[in-house]
Order: C-alpha cells, then sequence, then structure tokens
C-alpha cells in the first residue's frame, strides 16, 4: 500500500524538530566548553599491557631512574648500563576532569619490573656462554682466553700483520695464525645484573667448559679410587654414574665405565711456523767381495753425517701439538754413505794333500825321531823371516788353545781328506774351533809357550791317525 501525503507530512515534521534538538545541544556544549579549561592525562603501558594513568609522565620517569640508581649502587657496578625491564608507552588523552592513579602505576613499576643490565651475550656452538657488560667485553673475553696461549704481543702483530712477509732464518719461529675452534655469536640482551659475568669469570668458563659424558676402559692396575681420581671425580659420583656399581664391586681389565670429563666451550688453535737445522744421518751400505772370504768383511768408506734445512708448520690446539707437516727441505750437505765390504769367497774345508810350508821361511832344527831319551812326535821348524804361521792345507780347526802336554798354544786342523797337522808353542792364535782354514791363511804367531827351548813351530803330520815320521817329504 502506498504512504498517504499526510503521513509524509508528520515524518518530515518529526525529522525537522529532531535536528533542531541536536542543534541547540551542540550549541549549549559548545558555550559550556569554552567557558571551563581541559586538561591532558596519560594511560601508561607496558608490553601493551594497560597499568594506570598519571597526569605527568616524567613522574613516571623521575621514579624509574630512582629505582635505577638505587640497583645501581647496590650492584657496585657503575660501568654498567642500565635500564627498566619491559616496553613503557604513554599515551594521551584530553579530558575535562582528571582521574589518575599514579600510586597503581609507581606500585606496579616497583614490584613487577626489574632493572637489568643491557648486556651482550656470547654463544658459543648455538651454547650460550654467559652475559657480559657490553660488546667490548666480550672481546676482552675472547682476548684474555687467547692469551692463555698466546701472548699479547703475538696477537697485536697478528692484528697489524706485521713480519707477515719476512724470511724464516734457521733456528727463528713464528706465529702465523690464531683462531677459535668454533663459531662465536653474540646478541644485545637485557638481563639481571646478577646475571652478567666479568672478564676472568669468562675465561675461566671458557676453559672449564661443560660436562659430558665419557666411557673408560679399565687397563691394568686400576681401582675405582683411581679411576675417579684420574677423572676429577668423588667416588660416590663414579659409582652413581654407574649404575649397579658399589665401593665392593669387583672390577676388571676390559670393562667399561661411564665418567666425566671437562669439554672447553672452545679451544685456541694456533699455527705456528719454525725452521730449523736437522743431521742427515748416513745410511750403511753393504758391498760383496769375491777376493775375501765370507766371514770376513772391510770398511771401504767410513760414512758422514749431512744436514738440512727444514721449514716446519706446526698446528696447537690449546697449548698440545696435534700436527707438523714440512713446508719446504733445503739440503745443505749431502750424507757421505759407509760402505762396508763383506766376502763371499768360500773356502773349501777338504785340502788337496799337498802340503805348504807352514812358515815364512826358516830351517827344521829338528825332525821326528828319538830326542834326549824321549820320542819327538814332529819337526821343528826356527829362523824364520817373520814368525806368521799359515796352514798347510785346506781344513776344519778342529781346536785351538792351551794344552797342558807341554804344547802350550797349540792348533789341530783337519783336513778331512784323511790328513791332519798339529801346530804348538804359538805365541798366539787367529782361529778358532769350527772354522774353515785356507790353505797358506794365517793361522797364529810362532812362539815358546809350554816346554820349548826357544821360539820355533812344532808341528805334526798325521794320515789315517798314524803319525807321518817324514813330513818333511810332504812338503
Amino acid at each position: 500500500m502506498r504512504e498517504s501525503k499526510i503521513s509524509k507530512y508528520k515524518k518530515v515534521v518529526k525529522l525537522a524538530t529532531i535536528a533542531g534538538v541536536i542543534a541547540m545541544c551542540l550549541s549549549a556544549q559548545t558555550v559550556f566548553a569554552d567557558e571551563k579549561e581541559l586538561s591532558t592525562i596519560y594511560h601508561v603501558y607496558v608490553d601493551g599491557e594497560h597499568i594506570g594513568v598519571v597526569d605527568n609522565q616524567e613522574d613516571v620517569q623521575q621514579y624509574i631512574e630512582k629505582k635505577i640508581e638505587k640497583v645501581k649502587k647496590e650492584s657496585k657496578q657503575p660501568d654498567y648500563t642500565y635500564t627498566i625491564e619491559g616496553d613503557i608507552t604513554y599515551i594521551p588523552e584530553t579530558v575535562f576532569e582528571t582521574q589518575t592513579s599514579e600510586a597503581e602505576v609507581f606500585d606496579y613499576i616497583e614490584k613487577e619490573l626489574a632493572v637489568q643490565v643491557e648486556a651482550q651475550s656470547l654463544t658459543i656452538d648455538d651454547k650460550l656462554v654467559g652475559y657480559f657488560a657490553g660488546e667490548e667485553a666480550v672481546k676482552d673475553v675472547l682476548q684474555a682466553y687467547k692469551e692463555k696461549f698466546v701472548s699479547k704481543d703475538v696477537l697485536e702483530q697478528l692484528e697489524s700483520k706485521k713480519e707477515a712477509s719476512k724470511d724464516l732464518a734457521v733456528g727463528d719461529n713464528r706465529i702465523v695464525d690464531v683462531e677459535l675452534s668454533e663459531d662465536i655469536t653474540t646478541s644485545e640482551e637485557e638481563v639481571q645484573a646478577s646475571e652478567v659475568l666479568t672478564v676472568e669469570e669468562g675465561v675461566t668458563l671458557l676453559e672449564k667448559g661443560t660436562l659430558e659424558n665419557k666411557k673408560y676402559e679399565v687397563q691394568e692396575g686400576d681401582v675405582l679410587g683411581s679411576i675417579a681420581a684420574k677423572h676429577d671425580l668423588e667416588l660416590d659420583t663414579l659409582l652413581a654414574l654407574n649404575e649397579g656399581l658399589t665401593e665392593d664391586s669387583t672390577i676388571k681389565v676390559g670393562d667399561v665405565l661411564q665418567v666425566t670429563e671437562q669439554k672447553p666451550f672452545v679451544k685456541v688453535i694456533v699455527t705456528e711456523e719454525k725452521k730449523v737445522e736437522e743431521t742427515i744421518e748416513y745410511e750403511t751400505v753393504t758391498e760383496e767381495s769375491e777376493k775375501m772370504y765370507k766371514g770376513d768383511e772391510e770398511v771401504k768408506q767410513e760414512g758422514k753425517d749431512g744436514s738440512k734445512e727444514v721449514h716446519y708448520k706446526v698446528q696447537k690446539v690449546n697449548g698440545q701439538t696435534v700436527s707438523t707437516d714440512v713446508v719446504e727441505e733445503n739440503i745443505t750437505e749431502e750424507a757421505t754413505d759407509k760402505i762396508i765390504v763383506k766376502g763371499t769367497k768360500v773356502v773349501p774345508s777338504r785340502g788337496s794333500g799337498d802340503l805348504a810350508w807352514p812358515a815364512v821361511g826358516g830351517y827344521i832344527s829338528s825332525y821326528v825321531g828319538q830326542r834326549w831319551g824321549a820320542f819327538h812326535k814332529g819337526i821343528d821348524i826356527a829362523g824364520p823371516s817373520n814368525r806368521t804361521i799359515k796352514a798347510a792345507d785346506n781344513g776344519t780347526v778342529v781346536s785351538a788353545g792351551w794344552d797342558d802336554g807341554g804344547y802350550g798354544n797349540k792348533i789341530v786342523i783337519n783336513h778331512n781328506n784323511g790328513y791332519r797337522t798339529v801346530y804348538a808353542h804359538l805365541a798366539s792364535i787367529s782361529v778358532k774351533a769350527g772354522q774353515t782354514v785356507e790353505k797358506g791363511s794365517k793361522i797364529g804367531v810362532m812362539g815358546t809357550t809350554g816346554d820349548s827351548t826357544g821360539v820355533h813351530l812344532h808341528f805334526e803330520v798325521y794320515k789315517n791317525g798314524s803319525l807321518v815320521k817324514s813330513p818333511e817329504d810332504l812338503l
């Protein structure tokens, strides 16, 4: 149904009346505002949470500064940068009447917001070491830790790259690099003042590190007490680490126990170069000679050591050498080999049967037969040009030494062909039992040992065990 003209007229009049009333109200409000002064209040928020209203934000700031100053005095660390916990913001509002809650705001700050220190966290290989009073403090900690293994002067030289290109002389050494074994990261943090570490505490913590579980295999002579002491543990701690283990438990070699060890947060890796002079030891070389008898040897050339200059790169981890590599080697004097010549000539132990004169010249001074009331078994050879005694033929020495039967120093040679010869009254003997000798080789020196009337060789010949009565006929 269509709306009538009368209804439309009434609705227009009603809207006009309402608009007029609103206009009158606005006009009255403007007059009232002009007559009364407006004020500004401040809503206080901490990390986005409304904690109250104040009429002066400076009062809040002053209250916070007093609280910080109090903590600063108590902590006795005036160099720290102190701040209040939380993000405080202010939102102003213009009002006709001020209704504030300063007491609530101050009470909240006092009880809920702690005073903190602007610190720098030190993290090594994703493990938090601790907090320090700023970036410089962290640098000081790392510097002091490095100085436990490298001098301050060396670190400064490395920083300025002094002497980096200087050639090394023999006897010189230098450190070319110092680095940390793990990645270092830092970040700005706000923490309690009690959590901030000193440089000294930081260095100790870096070196001490963390406890890491480790297994130990029992060795010969180990007992529970010695194992605990070896790993800086109390006996009770060792027992607690190993379930079922008691003071009365028996351990044996090869058993594996759970222990702990200190693992540093980070290690200092020092790379050092050095140049030294080293000895090249001579080698001994052996040559063979068919002209010399087997078993005989002589020095053909004396050995002499050489020398060389060696440039090393040495890497140390927390002061312990882990690798030594040769960078360059320069031989300054070659070594001279020692040459020893060894004989290979083999002497047949079987004689030819053709006996040689056993002395160097001389004459027969006595023959086989009766002499001075006794039977003389051999011939005596005297007056030689020198006193060397020789083997009459190839053979094997049966005996060589003192004889109590009046022969003095005596040698017996078996020529392994039925013949045997005896040499007596020697001043000295040059062979030994079991030795193979060659015809004409020296076996001793003529003398006057035993029952002898003077310097001569007493020489006997036996064939198939029987004394040859005319040995001179065989010579």
